[in-house]
């Protein structure tokens, strides 16, 4: 199992989001998540991009190079506005 270190975006609750909280991780297209608080969204959007990652492991699909490039083995570092994704 590896860790990646993916970037992520954070967007403030507004009419386009039913005022909800949305984070989305942009090197995986359509990696999304919603949720009433930063924290829960932050939670979502980790499990949603873990989900991503083992869907490209079971289908044999390598993964984009940019995400392949952000393995930082099976320890690291939690930045702000980053997330740590186990897959």
């Amino acid at each position: 199992m590896k860790l990646y270190k993916l970037p992520i975006v954070l967007h403030e609750p507004s009419e386009d989001t039913n005022d909800l909280y949305m984070a989305e991780v942009p090197l995986l297209p359509g990696c999304r998540a919603w949720a009433e608080t930063p924290s829960q969204v932050l939670e979502y959007v980790q499990g949603v991009a873990a989900a991503f990652i083992e869907s490209y492991h079971d289908r044999g699909v390598p993964l984009p190079e940019d995400v392949q490039s952000l393995a930082v083995g099976t320890t690291g570092t939690v930045v702000p506005g980053e997330i740590m994704v186990a897959a």
